[in-house]
């Protein structure tokens, strides 16, 4: 499979395939402090799994920025750039990767 199809599906899926279209304002906000945070991210997708209250997130970051880092390094630089909208959520579920092209 390409990489640009790989990359499509990976990003498209789940609005693809689903009855959900559109983003909640919460999963804007995340996304948007994400790519300002991670601006060498090639993969940001949040979702709201809470049912769409806003209490609970799945984050998918895939990043240069995690290179040389283990997944704990990884994970708290998200929870770091996320530290005030964590404040306000029940919990967060963070899935975070090296792109493969840059892997050896």
């Amino acid at each position: 499979m390409s990489r640009f199809l790989t990359r499509f599906l990976q990003n498209n899926y789940f609005r693809y395939f689903s009855d959900k279209t559109t983003l909640t304002k919460g999963e804007e906000e995340i996304i948007r402090i994400l790519k300002t945070k991670f601006p060498k991210a090639s993969l940001v997708k949040v979702s709201d799994i809470s049912g769409g209250c806003g209490a609970m997130y799945e984050v998918n970051l895939e990043s240069t920025d995690f290179i040389g880092k283990n997944r704990v390094q990884q994970h708290m630089m998200v929870n770091e750039a996320l530290k005030e909208e964590i404040k306000d959520m029940h919990g967060l579920r963070i899935f975070t990767s090296v792109p493969s092209d840059t892997q050896s």
